[in-house]
């Protein structure tokens, strides 16, 4: 029982909580950035379960899709369904299952933002399954990504106000997309030369050169976009140290990352889980100064 519990885990993810706290990290921004500043904790708890929903589906629609890419990949190798340790039929059946549980989640939102938050969720729901296949026909697929990212803003505002009619909201999201790009093209680099072997694409490959200056621009983005809504909403001034402190560090942890070396696959996996770090002062900031 404990070992399938664990393949399970493995498949969504679950064993790896930075992945989920990085996706969270948006809603929080979001739902703390609202008029009403503070959410009930049924409201966190929801916005949460239904995180670890989408991201478990997402994952799994993207192992589905990649089985036989994933098996030609060092870092993927040994994933669920590429490592034959969970049927396809299986993965499916998961799929819809996590994608049945998030509609009723869905259903369970306030009342003034739940068909708003239903619609936003089926227009999310096709391009996190479609996403996976991104590599295949898009040079940039941390794009799509970044889209996918973007929804994890809008369904908690939308829970929350009922509409998502507003500036503060719009630069969130920007914030969001830059934001996702940036991290998920430092990602790609891990893989960045076993796409080449295999002919898949990534922002890491199609940028070349311009990979660094890239995620440095995305992460300054980032800060700013972070910076409007906080003057927007009027954030007390306690704000803004965390803010200027970790825009500086987004920056230094992209230095440390190039030039590229045999060191990169450690600064990466470093790197990542600094973003959720990072991502989560901002969030403590939006809390104690709202």
């Amino acid at each position: 029982m404990n070992s399938k519990l664990n393949i399970l885990f493995e498949l969504l993810r679950w064993n790896k909580p930075t992945g989920r706290l990085i996706l969270l990290i948006p809603a929080g921004w979001s739902l703390y950035l609202t008029p009403e500043s503070n959410p009930s904790f049924q409201m966190l708890f929801k916005i949460i379960i239904g995180g670890l929903l989408v991201s478990g589906l997402g994952c799994v629609a993207n192992d589905i899709w990649d089985k036989r890419i994933d098996q030609k990949v060092l870092r993927t190798k040994n994933r669920p369904l590429a490592a034959n340790k969970i049927g396809i039929k299986t993965a499916y059946l998961i799929l819809i299952f996590l994608i049945i549980c998030s509609f009723f989640l869905t259903l369970s939102l306030p009342e003034n933002g739940r068909l708003l938050s239903i619609a936003i969720a089926f227009f999310a729901l096709p391009l996190i399954l479609i996403y996976p296949s991104a590599k295949r026909w898009f040079k940039y697929p941390q794009v799509i990504l970044s889209l996918c990212w973007g929804f994890s803003v809008l369904i908690p505002w939308a829970a929350s106000e009922g509409n998502i009619r507003s500036s503060v909201l719009l630069f969130c999201w920007l914030a969001t997309i830059f934001w996702t790009f940036g991290f998920d093209t430092v990602y790609a680099l891990a893989d960045k030369k076993y796409d080449l072997e295999i002919g898949v694409n990534s922002s890491a490959v199609n940028l070349a050169s311009n990979t660094q200056i890239t995620i440095q621009i995305c992460y300054f983005l980032t800060s700013f976009f972070l910076a409007i809504c906080a003057l927007i909403n009027q954030i007390d001034l306690i704000f803004w140290p965390i803010w200027l402190t970790t825009g500086f560090l987004m920056q230094k942890d992209v230095l440390n990352i190039f030039p590229e070396s045999k060191q990169t696959i450690k600064k990466i996996s470093n790197h990542f889980k600094n973003q959720s770090i990072y991502g989560g002062l901002i969030l403590l900031g939006f809390v104690i100064a709202s």
